[in-house]
């Protein structure tokens, strides 16, 4: 088993869409900070690492994670596979887990899971993610590699699309790694119909919605719970349901060769209901 398993969490204020969503308050703190709470909650022993860029804007990052007691490295706003290189090799891992910042609502015990298949198959992965293919609800993000797995990328790997989404050259290239992945026990698939993930203004009605009904009685709270409460109250599911399915696959459909159009819409393609 590796003896330094580190989690980076790439951050930046500088989304397109929702600018400065990591920062929007979820029951008097910042969506960045419950997320990392949730990352903190895994059975398994890990550091997290927070990875923001250098540009002024993410100055706010930096102190947010100063003040959860959260290494934060800092490097190139564009190249995002140097700079979760970078913040793993600086921190000493020997195990590297991507958890994307615009998770909020993601279930520490799917993380547990993931790395569960990591170790339990010892020596025989080089990364392993519960994505390809997806079937957690979107925003259940976990993708594990090895240092050695995410060096060879960081060397290799020079395409835009590959700089900037870090792992795409690594499942884009079934044949120069080891790669396993995590489907859902429950047998069901709900990566393009449920949507926990943060890209909209929906999607953060959304999770303040989950958060204020289900984390005052229970901070851990799980995938199931949110499904539950989702049974029992539709109307929140609603609040961003036209977005689900939308991904950034979308922008590369040329390009990526393991994705099929099944696994990604277009906001348009949406029911606006």
């Amino acid at each position: 088993m590796p003896e330094n398993t580190v989690i980076v969490v790439q951050v930046r204020m500088s989304s397109s869409r929702l600018p400065g969503k990591v920062m929007l308050p979820l029951l008097g703190k910042s969506l960045l900070f419950r997320m990392i709470g949730r990352l903190q909650m895994i059975r398994h022993k890990a550091l997290v690492v927070v990875a923001t860029s250098e540009d002024t804007s993410d100055d706010i990052i930096e102190q947010e994670a100063n003040s959860l007691g959260v290494p934060c490295y800092r490097g190139n706003l564009n190249n995002l596979l140097d700079r979760h290189y970078q913040a793993a090799k600086k921190h000493k891992a020997d195990l590297v887990l991507k958890i994307p910042s615009d998770c909020p609502l993601i279930d520490p015990r799917i993380i547990d899971e993931v790395l569960d298949h990591y170790f339990d198959h010892a020596g025989e992965f080089d990364y392993v993610s519960n994505l390809h293919p997806a079937t957690f609800p979107d925003g259940n993000d976990v993708e594990i590699m090895t240092m050695a797995c995410l060096e060879k990328t960081w060397r290799e790997a020079t395409k835009t699309l590959e700089l900037e989404h870090t792992t795409p050259y690594i499942w884009e290239n079934e044949e120069k790694f080891r790669i396993g992945n995590v489907v859902w026990e429950s047998g069901k698939d709900y990566s393009m119909s449920h949507r926990f993930t943060i890209d909209y203004e929906a999607d953060y009605l959304f999770i303040k919605r989950v958060y204020e009904e289900l984390y005052p009685t229970n901070p851990n709270f799980s995938c199931d719970d949110i499904l539950n409460l989702l049974d029992k109250q539709p109307e929140i599911c609603q609040l961003n349901a036209r977005y689900a399915g939308v991904n950034w696959y979308r922008n590369h459909m040329d390009e990526l060769k393991t994705i099929s159009p099944s696994q990604t819409k277009k906001p348009t393609d949406q029911i606006y209901s």
